[in-house]
């Protein structure tokens, strides 16, 4: 069910609208094709058969198919509210890019466009979906709701997102966290895109930001972004180079190998630690490799959609 970015028309970032369709037809396709029948995007629309309903609700055209008894779903029976929380600091633009391009994304590119083809699977849906950017401020924000205006507005902001210029922003997940959280009251299925890093605060704090957005019995997805080989792998040539934390400005001079495998045992804990949280919280925890696809993604939509 494997979907290749270079599959695509264009690896360049014209239209995200359009990609995004391209990205949800081409998994959907390859759902079909595969063996997790259960997490179609039918059963949206469909629900089995349970014996003593009315039959008049049956699917025949499904029965059919699938040789078993599937009764329509009425919208008002479907609709969730969903909420797509993007982290915009300046580490979440790393690696520098001077254009965003399918074969080619930073942590901020790939949540972008991870992004959008969410929004289009929750319009198949029929969800309904809100929008939250964070930095050092609360950059947008734009709450649950299922028009097709709405969902092309969301759109259009991250269309902005991915092609503003990257300015130096430290990041205050802890504080926006808490916020987002205060505004969405009613159950929701919030999804989070960030590194988790953040400088200025220590770990706990940011633990219980998360924590909070579980309030409400929220399903809460963390997508924890990052760049394998150089962020985990820390794979540098072994030259001098110049290390700059691009939310600090803070600088170090080194050979790569020399700190590389003291640098894999922090970052595999930091990793191991916040795996750990997640699951001590409930908090769905998926790693996403930036140089991956988006099926990973757009499985774990359905399959969270399908527990909600």
């Amino acid at each position: 069910m494997a979907l290749n970015l270079s599959e695509l028309k264009s690896s360049e970032i014209k239209n995200l609208d359009l990609l995004a369709k391209q990205v949800v037809e081409g998994f959907i396709t390859g759902m079909h094709k595969s063996p997790y029948h259960g997490f179609s995007v039918e059963f949206s629309e469909h629900k089995l058969y349970n014996k003593g309903e009315d039959t008049k609700h049956i699917d025949w055209k499904l029965f059919a198919k699938t040789e078993k008894l599937y009764t329509k779903k009425y919208e008002e029976e479907t609709n969730l509210r969903c909420h797509i929380i993007i982290d915009n600091s300046s580490s979440m633009h790393y690696p520098l890019k001077k254009e965003q391009n399918l074969n080619d994304l930073n942590k901020i590119g790939f949540s972008v466009v991870a992004a959008a083809c969410l929004i289009e699977l929750l319009k198949k849906q029929r969800d309904a979906v809100g929008l939250s950017i964070y930095s050092n401020s609360y950059e947008y924000y734009a709450p649950e709701k299922g028009s097709d205006r709405h969902r092309k507005m969301l759109t259009n902001q991250l269309e902005i997102l991915l092609k503003k210029p990257k300015e130096t922003k430290t990041t205050d997940t802890y504080q926006y966290l808490h916020e987002i959280a205060q505004k969405i009251h009613r159950r929701s299925m919030i999804f989070l895109f960030t590194d988790m890093f953040q400088p200025s605060r220590d770990n706990e704090e940011l633990f219980d930001a998360l924590r909070h957005l579980k309030y409400n019995k929220h399903e809460v997805i963390l997508f924890h972004t990052f760049d394998r080989e150089l962020e985990y792998n820390f794979d540098f040539e072994n030259t001098p180079k110049k290390f700059v934390d691009v939310e600090t400005g803070e600088q170090i001079n080194l050979y790569a190998n020399s700190i590389k495998e003291s640098y894999q045992k922090e970052i595999g804990n930091f990793f191991e630690n916040l795996k750990n949280k997640c699951l001590q919280y409930k908090i769905n925890y998926v790693p996403v490799n930036v140089r991956d696809n988006y099926n990973k993604i757009l499985t774990t939509y359905l399959v969270s959609r399908n527990k909600f």
